[in-house]
């Protein structure tokens, strides 16, 4: 790999222009701030990472205001962390505290800032959650009585599709680590191992290769295709004949990428060698036409799924049970939007997609390719290194 390893965090500029973006929005809507509850959009706006959001015991907020710097209200046992980003504001309690935990001091934070439209933005809609309990969420809303609570998936889901070069830095680099491991895993796989044993040769070569983890690392395995691709490893053993996909998404500095490859053991059917083969066309034609949106021209993700799906219908597909070709990506694995027949949004430079063709070629028989693109103000580029044309082949 010749990229030089991204520097860790982000400069204070990324943080408020990331702000300023936000409150423009805001403004747009007539919100007088946004609540943000969970580890990615927390992060996006403060650059706090800690693994302690594993811990499910306590709750943490930050608030966006329509002017100034994010507010956040934290438990007492990360003040020293929070206080150690960019923000000025950080309010605690004494979590954890379950018949009071950071509510009233949540309410009394949001009530300071919502006193024009009296409309708060709270992400409710498709892809989003509140990390914190239903029952707390109740009475918040109790408490905010006469304030509105407004959608705001939409508004951060607008913020997050366009990277910035820093973003696109780390996932370029974490793209690329991932790349050089699957080139070097025909080296490494064997025949006679479980998916789950040659599984551990991948992630130690991950994390030997500078990755900081890798928490999506799937794979499965049969007689000339698989019938399933988020399941495994299991401890099934790989024998002839079988076709092994690995698929995973692993981390730097909080991002990640998230791609596929297949390999094939002994002798293969040709039947599977065929699908091979249709799919990376298909996912030349993906890109080739994202290429185009880069350059002006009106591309949607609807487009991609049509012009993909052209290819594999062709081809001899029979159908996609996937429901999608592809997705945004970043700080979370699978972000929006969606390669789907009905995803509208339109590609713009900046952001960041896996192009995810699959197919079922033959009955409990899949295929499925994927790589990671940006697209740039005149075309798109790779980030991960182009599968092999055909089917990589372990000896048996």
């Amino acid at each position: 790999m010749n990229l030089s390893r991204p520097k860790r965090g982000f400069s204070l500029n990324e943080f408020e222009t990331r702000t300023e973006r936000a409150q423009a929005l805001l403004a747009e809507q007539n919100l007088d701030a946004m609540l943000l509850t969970t580890e990615p959009n927390v992060r996006y706006f403060t650059g706090f990472d800690s693994q302690f959001w594993q811990s499910p015991t306590r709750p943490w907020f930050v608030v966006v205001p329509a002017k100034g710097k994010p507010v956040a209200v934290v438990p007492e046992i990360g003040v020293v962390g929070m206080s150690a980003t960019w923000l000025d504001d950080v309010r605690t309690w004494p979590a954890p505290r379950p018949a009071d935990d950071g509510i009233t001091l949540l309410t009394q934070t949001i009530k300071e800032f919502c006193t024009s439209a009296k409309r708060l933005g709270v992400p409710l809609g498709h892809e989003s959650l509140l990390r914190m309990p239903a029952g707390d969420f109740a009475k918040l809303s109790q408490n905010l009585e006469g304030i509105e609570l407004v959608d705001s998936s939409g508004l951060l889901r607008q913020l997050r599709n366009i990277k910035s070069q820093e973003e696109i830095e780390k996932i370029h680099y974490i793209c690329q680590l991932a790349s050089d491991t699957y080139e070097a895993l025909p080296s490494m796989l064997e025949a006679g191992l479980s998916e789950r044993e040659n599984c551990q040769k991948m992630r130690i070569d991950l994390l030997q290769r500078g990755a900081d983890d890798s928490p999506f690392l799937i794979a499965t395995s049969d007689q000339g295709g698989y019938a399933d691709i988020i399941m495994g490893p299991k401890d099934k053993i790989v024998v002839e004949g079988d076709v092994l996909i690995i698929d995973t998404g692993t981390l730097y500095n909080g991002y990640f990428c998230d791609f596929d490859r297949n390999f094939g053991f002994g002798k293969i059917s040709d039947e599977c060698l065929k699908a091979y083969e249709v799919v990376y066309d298909a996912t030349d034609a993906g890109i080739t036409l994202a290429k185009q949106a880069g350059q002006g021209q009106s591309v949607t993700m609807a487009d991609l799924y049509h012009e993909m799906w052209r290819v594999m219908e062709a081809g001899g597909a029979l159908s996609n049970d996937v429901g999608r070709m592809g997705h945004g990506l970043g700080m979370q694995l699978t972000e929006g939007p969606s390669i789907t027949p009905e995803d509208m949004t339109r590609l713009e430079p900046g952001m960041v997609i896996t192009i995810e063709p699959g197919m079922t070629f033959a009955p409990n028989k899949q295929m499925v390719h994927e790589e990671n693109i940006v697209i740039t103000q005149d075309g798109a580029e790779l980030l991960t290194k182009r599968a092999p044309k055909e089917l990589p082949i372990i000896d048996v």
